[in-house]
């Protein structure tokens, strides 16, 4: 188990990044995967004055598809570092609406309790 800690900075034209520190000054043996297959073009670039390294994966298109598309990230030991998850499609919209359906219910909900307690009070 490492020390390390990962911070994701942005998925932005298909390129993840994330700043990685406290690994010192040795390159991390780090991997990404998608179903359990391994992506190539991982990219770790060190910051020497911050002792960070920068990550960057170019997201290939076969990542992008419908539904929920995880990758993860992983270290020698195959210990998982960090993950991310890209949602799209169809399947995707009609998950957000519920999700945003059930959102708006419970907000009404607590919107009639609160008033019941106002008026009550």
């Amino acid at each position: 188990m490492n020390n390390w800690e990962l911070n994701n900075t942005r998925l932005f034209g298909g390129v993840w990044e994330a700043e990685l520190s406290g690994t010192g000054p040795d390159t991390p043996k780090l991997q990404a995967t998608h179903d359990g297959v391994t992506l190539d073009g991982l990219q770790l670039t060190h910051d020497a004055p911050t002792d960070t390294w920068h990550i960057r994966l170019s997201l290939p298109a076969t990542v992008i598809s419908d539904g929920v598309q995880t990758i993860v990230i992983s270290d020698a030991q195959n210990a998982t570092v960090a993950s991310f998850s890209v949602l799209s499609g169809a399947a995707a919209a009609e998950d957000l609406r519920a999700e945003i359906s059930l959102l708006r219910s419970e907000l009404d909900m607590l919107k009639r309790s609160f008033r019941r307690h106002c008026t009550d009070s």
